[in-house]
C-alpha cells in the first residue's frame, strides 16, 4: 500500500467478533479475505474478547466455561513459539478468558509475540488511528467494587474478574480529544436502536424484551461512546452480526450542558418470544446468569450501590387493612399530634431538616468542544465457526483525514514547530514498514493521575468516590506535564516489544489437558516495566513468600465449595 493511500483510505483493519481460542482459524480467514480483495494482508487484527489465551491446562481452571466444555485452544502453540502470529493482533478481554493470565496485564501487554492484550482499559495509537478498548461485560452488583480478585481465584472471583469496573470507566470519561475506533466485548446499551432492530429480534427473539426493558447492553459502554464519539465501535459477545449508525449532536459547551434524552413512545407489550435451539451449537454463556442476589430498592438506597445495581422494585400493590398500634396511630387527626407535640420538652421539638439536592449527572457528560466526531458507526460480529459472520476486513481512515498519528493536545505546553515538523516526516513512513503499537500520551497522564485510587486484591477495600471532571482536570494536567517530560520528550511512546513468557507453555507430548491443579501467580515483567515507565508502584508484583503466605492463608479460608472448578483441590503450588 502506498503511503499516498495509506494517508487517504486509512490502515487496513481484520476486525473479528469473539475468538474463544481458535487462532489458526481466525488468521486463515484473514488471509482468505485479504486475498478475496487483492490484500497482502492486514495492519491489524481485531479480536473482541472471549480470547482465551490459555496457556497450560491450569489456566482453565480460571475460566469461566463449564467444565466439560473446556479446551485447550491453539494460543498455547503463539505462547511458547511454535507459531508466530502473521498479523499485529490486539484484543479485549470478553467473560470468557483465562482470567489468571490476563491479570498479569491490568495495565495491558504482550501475551504472545504480536498478540497485544489491551488490559483493563487503555487507548493506544497505530500509526494514524487513536484506538480505545475496554474489557469485560456489565455486571451492575460488580460495577462499584474494586479490583478485589487475587490467585487462586474461588468461583466468584472467576466471574467477577470479567466484570466492568466504575474506576476504570472513569479514566476513560477523563479523556478529552478525539479517539478513532472504541471497542468493548459486550454492545453499548440500546445500540441496537440505531439499526435495524427487527432484524435482529427476529434472529434473538430474547432480545426484543431485553431491549423493551434497558437491560440489553452495557450502561458503562454507552457512557463512554456518548462521551468519546469514535467514528467506529466493534463489539462481539452476543453472537451474531450486527450494524448501527448512531448520531450524536454537536458536542455542548459548559459544564451544566447535559443532553436530553427524547421521550420515546410506549410500546405494546411484548409477547414471550418463541425460543428456538440450535442442537449444534454449544452456549457458553450458560454459566453468565446472574447467580448473585437480587439488590432490592430499598437494599441499593441502604448501601449505595447506585442506579446500575440490578433491582426489584418493592412492592407496591394493595394490602390488607392494618391493625394494631400502627393502625391506632394513623386514626390520630393533625390537630390532635400537634396539641400533644406541643406539651412535649423544648428537646423534642420538631427541627427544621436541611437537604442540599444534587441535579443528576450523565457519566462522561457534558462532551467537550474537542471532541467533534457526531457519528458512529457500529458493528457487531459473531464468533469463528463456519457459517457465522464473525470477520470483516476494511480501511478505517484517521478522522482527523490531514494528521497521521496526532499527539494530543498537552494543557502544559504547547508543540514547538520543530518538533511538529519532525513528527510528521516520522508519520511518513515507507508502506514497507509495519505499523508500530504507541501508548497514548494523554491516557499515560489520566493513568498516572488514578494509579493511587487502584487497589488488587484487597476484599475490603472500597473505590473512591468519583470527584467530577473538574477536579480531576488539573491533576491530569500536572500529570500530562510529567509525561511529556519523561516519556514523549524522551522518545519513550513505543510499546516495547518484550514479550516473556510467565507460566510454563503446554507441553503436548507431556502434559495432560485437563489438571487439578489452579494457576498460580506470576508478575509479569512487562507490567513491570510499564509501571517504571509510569513512575508508579507495580501493585501486581510480590515475593514468593509473600505469595504463598496468601496461598495458604486462602486454603485455609475457603470452603471447598466456594473454588472455582470443584473438582479442583489445593494440592499443590504449581502447575504442571
Amino acid at each position: 500500500m502506498s503511503t499516498s493511500t495509506f494517508m487517504t483510505k486509512g490502515v487496513r483493519v481484520a476486525i473479528e467478533g469473539c475468538g474463544h481460542g481458535t487462532l489458526n482459524a481466525i488468521y486463515a480467514g484473514v488471509k482468505k479475505s485479504c486475498e478475496e480483495r487483492g490484500w497482502d494482508g492486514v495492519d491489524l487484527l481485531i479480536i473482541g474478547g472471549d480470547f482465551q489465551a490459555v496457556r497450560n491446562a491450569a489456566d482453565l481452571n480460571a475460566m469461566a466455561v463449564p467444565a466439560k466444555y473446556r479446551e485447550l485452544g491453539d494460543f498455547h502453540e503463539y505462547y511458547k513459539g511454535t507459531r508466530k502470529a502473521p498479523y499485529l493482533t490486539i484484543f479485549i478481554a470478553g467473560n470468557h478468558e483465562a482470567s489468571s493470565h490476563l491479570w498479569e496485564l491490568y495495565y495491558g501487554g504482550w501475551v504472545a509475540p504480536n498478540i497485544y492484550y489491551m488490559g483493563a482499559a487503555n487507548v493506544l495509537r497505530l500509526g494514524p488511528l487513536r484506538i480505545m478498548g475496554m474489557s469485560g461485560i456489565w455486571k451492575g452488583f460488580d460495577y462499584r467494587k474494586p479490583h478485589h480478585e487475587r490467585l487462586p481465584f474461588n468461583a466468584e472471583d472467576v466471574r467477577s474478574f470479567y466484570h466492568v469496573r466504575e474506576i476504570d470507566v472513569r479514566k476513560l470519561l477523563q479523556l478529552r480529544t478525539q479517539v478513532d475506533v472504541g471497542l468493548s466485548h459486550d454492545w453499548p446499551r440500546a445500540i441496537e436502536k440505531h439499526g435495524n432492530s427487527q432484524r435482529l429480534f427476529k434472529m434473538k427473539p430474547d432480545f426484543e424484551r431485553e431491549s423493551y426493558d434497558g437491560s440489553l447492553g452495557n450502561p458503562a459502554a454507552e457512557y463512554v461512546l456518548n462521551r468519546l464519539r469514535p467514528p467506529y465501535w466493534f463489539s462481539a459477545h452476543l453472537h451474531c452480526k450486527f450494524a448501527a449508525i448512531k448520531e450524536f449532536p454537536p458536542a455542548q459547551a459548559g459544564p451544566n450542558k447535559v443532553p436530553e434524552s427524547e421521550p420515546e413512545p410506549v410500546p405494546e407489550p411484548i409477547p414471550p418470544p418463541e425460543v428456538t435451539f440450535n442442537p449444534d451449537e454449544i452456549d457458553l454463556d450458560v454459566d453468565d446468569g446472574d447467580d448473585y442476589p437480587v439488590v432490592t430498592a430499598k437494599a441499593a438506597a441502604t448501601t449505595g450501590s447506585g442506579p446500575e445495581t440490578q433491582q426489584t422494585s418493592e412492592p407496591t400493590a394493595t394490602t390488607a387493612p392494618e391493625t394494631g398500634p400502627a393502625a391506632a396511630t394513623a386514626e390520630i387527626g393533625t390537630d390532635d399530634t400537634e396539641t400533644l407535640r406541643a406539651q412535649l420538652p423544648e428537646a423534642f421539638a420538631r427541627r427544621a431538616v436541611t437537604t442540599t439536592t444534587h441535579p443528576r449527572t450523565v457519566p462522561g457528560q457534558p462532551v467537550p468542544e474537542t471532541i467533534t466526531n457526531t457519528t458512529t458507526r457500529f458493528l457487531a460480529l459473531d464468533k469463528c465457526l463456519p457459517g457465522r459472520k464473525f470477520l470483516q476486513v476494511m480501511e478505517i481512515p484517521p478522522y482527523e483525514a490531514g494528521q497521521a498519528a496526532p499527539q494530543s493536545p498537552s494543557p502544559s505546553k504547547p508543540e514547538s514547530k520543530s518538533k511538529s515538523r519532525s513528527r510528521s516526516r516520522s508519520r511518513s513512513r515507507s508502506p514497507s514498514h509495519r505499523l508500530r503499537l504507541q501508548y497514548d500520551p494523554e491516557w499515560l497522564s489520566i493513568l498516572r493521575a488514578f494509579h493511587p485510587l487502584i487497589t488488587i486484591g484487597d476484599r475490603t477495600a472500597t473505590v473512591p468516590q468519583d470527584e467530577g471532571e473538574a477536579a480531576y482536570e488539573p491533576l491530569i494536567a500536572e500529570h500530562r506535564a510529567w509525561v511529556d517530560e519523561h516519556i514523549v520528550d524522551a522518545g519513550r511512546l513505543e510499546v516495547p516489544e518484550n514479550f516473556e513468557t510467565t507460566a510454563p507453555p503446554h507441553r503436548p507430548e507431556v502434559d495432560r489437558e485437563i489438571t487439578q491443579d489452579l494457576p498460580r501467580e506470576w508478575t509479569n515483567p512487562q507490567t513491570s516495566t510499564f509501571c517504571e515507565l509510569l513512575g508508579v508502584k507495580n501493585l501486581w508484583d510480590a515475593s514468593e513468600e509473600e505469595r504463598k503466605g496468601h496461598y495458604h492463608g486462602i486454603h485455609r479460608c475457603l470452603p471447598h465449595s466456594s473454588i472455582a472448578n470443584k473438582n479442583v483441590t489445593f494440592t499443590s503450588y504449581h502447575v504442571l
